[in-house]
């Protein structure tokens, strides 16, 4: 738990202090001391009188009483110090530094949990064992370089590593990318990115508080706090990225449905993101990148102009943003745009991209982003423009700042030259701006960001869904795949319209379904879960010569409990499916069927239970999406009776927590009507 001896602390007492700068307790009490920390500062020494000039003590039990505890000591040693300083020193916040712990054995783990326990009958706070320390406005208390200025303009940055977190400020830092706290949280006995964010969200104030908060996480202990308090910072105005790291393992395991092969412990973090708002980066780079799109006034639309005096960054920039879904349009023949035309040099373009040539001004820059911000129909603009190194450009990057700062449309800079006019950009990044130096890097970022939908306004009603129902029909069923009258009560339960279906245990009760049923029908076999492996499934069967005929065919293949006779439907195959991943719940899978969720694995997910919005971003997402809508003259499906069905499985779900692996493939729909044709479900009580 956070508390604020950790956050603002009056004292700090460093155990395992050193005049040694190149170990983390000499380096410690140097970064404090570099950084200003205003309060009493206090060492551990058994041989020093003193560490870097400030008193040092030879055990606690001669401090006074101390806010804050660093320990940069041997693991074995840390019990009986946090328990000595808690009980004598009225310690209430601790910094582990050593390694030691729980991520080396057994016993290290029993070691934590002894810690923690003491920490907590104390009503204090513990950060790691095994992290680089925390970095706030009040103190620097890290053995680690960089340190930046912190600034409540700047970014919260909570990493569950702390080799990682040095890397990516290291990224964000050239870049302009600046913090406000930095917390690096180890092991996490006690406190873990989970914890640290719902402080962040609980003492958030609009317009003092940083609107911008960065993740580096490693394990996702507690999905439901993590959704709460990241969905209600974004609906105050915040921004999160994160990077979720080491999931992707659970994808190798083996499954016996579509969903059971495509869902992970990653397709669950992937679910889990999109539900609260938050923009899922994979590298140290995106993250910074995404980040610094954070700081720029927000995008209002998708339209953007390109501004550049290079035409190869300005093309791959537009091949980025378009791969995005955003638009790069052309400048419409206007009064405007021959105005700008004739305030550049001849042979300059104002199309979009604006090409004003490798000699352009600062003062035709300022025209052209006039122009965009008043003139032309664009919502935001990329301002590309670097320096081969033969003369400063700083009067360029001196109009780019002050415009970003009075214009109301975002302007994204991108000032590629960081050897050639490093001292211009360092000028530039040192009035508070950001660059993007990599125009794609940039173009993927933004995209991106636009494409993250916000986290839902409120959770929908349970669709009419009767949950005690629900509960008996899962209460009669045994452990494992379910027969077809156990899927037939959920899907009506559910309200998931499915083809008429018959369950024929001899001849005479095959023949007799397919002519309630009417013809063609389909015949599969009830008992092998891959129906079409073992040759189960007989298609277009047209007369009752042909029901008695294929009946006897397909009762010999081993396995086979009965012949289900299911009427015959066509359109376009769709898939839905979901599973039950442990504490974050059921994952639901939607994409189109066949080859594209077999071969292409074109799937969207999102965590149950879904709102009619979310299952909309969910299905808009999908590659095929344009196929869904209808495509040369191919007919589409009924999408919102598509996004119907995504929903109310979700709720199924909601009441069947017994329901660990359901496949619904295909649905099969056409543009009035969609239906379930095949589905296996799967129960453990």
């Amino acid at each position: 738990m956070i508390n604020e001896k950790l956050l603002r602390p009056n004292s700090i007492v460093v155990v395992g202090a050193s005049n040694n700068i190149a170990k983390p307790g000499g380096k410690i009490i140097k970064n404090l001391l570099d950084n200003h920390f205003a309060g009493d500062l206090f060492a551990i020494n058994p041989n020093e009188s003193k560490i870097q000039g400030i008193p040092a003590f030879p055990d606690v039990a001669e401090l006074p009483e101390v806010d804050l505890a660093i320990l940069a000591i041997p693991a074995k040693y840390c019990l009986q110090t946090i328990t000595d300083l808690a009980e004598q020193n009225n310690t209430k916040a601790f910094i582990i530094i050593s390694a030691g712990f729980g991520e080396t054995n057994e016993a290290g783990k029993e070691l934590e949990q002894q810690i923690v326990k003491v920490v907590e009958e104390h009503d204090a706070c513990l950060i790691g064992p095994n992290c680089i320390g925390v970095m706030t406005p009040w103190h620097a208390s890290v053995f680690t370089t960089p340190i930046p200025e912190l600034t409540s303009e700047g970014c919260d940055f909570i990493s569950g590593s702390g080799a990682t977190a040095v890397f990516i400020m290291e990224s964000g830092i050239p870049k302009g990318l600046r913090f406000a706290s930095v917390f690096s949280v180890g092991n996490s006995a006690q406190t873990g990115v989970e914890d640290v964010l719902p402080y962040l969200d609980e003492h958030y104030v609009d317009g003092e508080s940083p609107r911008v908060k960065l993740l580096y996480i490693e394990n996702i202990n507690d999905p439901d706090k993590l959704l709460y308090h990241a969905t209600s910072l974004i609906k105050k105005g915040c921004k999160i990225a994160a990077i979720k790291a080491g999931s992707s393992s659970a994808g190798s395991r083996a499954a016996s449905s579509h969903t059971g092969a495509l869902t992970s412990s990653d397709a669950a973090v992937e679910a889990l993101f999109r539900k609260a708002g938050i923009v899922r980066c994979y590298g140290r780079e995106e993250l910074t990148t995404v980040a610094s799109v954070f700081m720029c006034k927000e995008l209002q639309g998708e339209k953007l102009a390109i501004i550049t005096h290079a035409g190869g960054p300005g093309v791959m920039l537009t091949d980025a943003l378009e791969d995005g879904g955003l638009k790069i349009p052309e400048i419409a023949d206007s009064e405007a745009k021959t105005a700008l035309l004739q305030k550049l040099f001849p042979g300059s373009s104002v199309e979009n991209p604006i090409d004003f040539l490798a000699t352009g001004t600062a003062e035709q820059l300022g025209h052209i982003i006039d122009a965009c911000e008043n003139d032309f129909d664009v919502d935001g603009m990329a301002v590309i423009f670097g320096s081969p190194g033969l003369f400063p450009i700083g009067d360029v990057y001196d109009v780019l700042s002050e415009k970003m700062k009075v214009c109301k449309k975002p302007i994204y800079p991108i000032l590629p030259s960081i050897i050639n006019v490093k001292d211009d950009v360092a000028h530039f990044l040192s009035r508070g701006n950001v660059n993007f130096p990599d125009e794609v890097l940039l173009g993927r970022a933004l995209t991106k960001v636009m494409n993250t939908p916000q986290p839902v306004a409120e959770r929908e009603d349970s669709q009419g869904i009767d949950p005690e129902a629900v509960k008996a029909v899962i209460a009669g069923t045994k452990n494992g795949y379910q027969p077809p009258e156990v899927i037939h009560k959920l899907f009506d339960l559910a309200g998931i319209p499915r083809v008429k279906e018959m369950v024929a245990k001899s001849e005479s009760e095959a023949v007799l379904a397919a002519m309630n049923i009417g013809f063609p029908v389909v015949m599969k076999v009830v008992g092998p879960v891959h129906k079409t492996e073992v040759g189960g499934v007989i298609l277009n069967v047209r007369n009752v010569t042909q029901v008695r005929k294929e009946f006897h065919h397909l009762f010999q293949i081993e396995g086979t409990e009965g012949i289900l006779i299911a009427q015959m439907a066509a359109g376009t195959e769709l898939f839905l499916g979901a599973t039950y991943e442990e504490t974050f719940g059921h994952v639901v899978l939607c994409g189109m069927g066949g080859i594209y969720v077999e071969v292409m694995k074109d799937v969207a997910s999102g965590l149950a239970p879904l709102t009619h919005s979310e299952a909309r971003s969910m299905v808009t997402s999908l590659k095929s999406y344009k196929i869904l809508k209808g495509f040369r003259k191919q007919a589409g499906v009924n999408i919102d009776k598509y996004l119907d069905i995504i929903v109310r499985l979700s709720w199924l779900l909601r009441f069947a927590t017994e329901i660990k692996e359901i496949d619904i493939n295909p649905l099969l729909g056409n543009e009035q009507e969609i239906m379930a044709v095949d589905a296996r479900i799967r129960i453990e009580h």
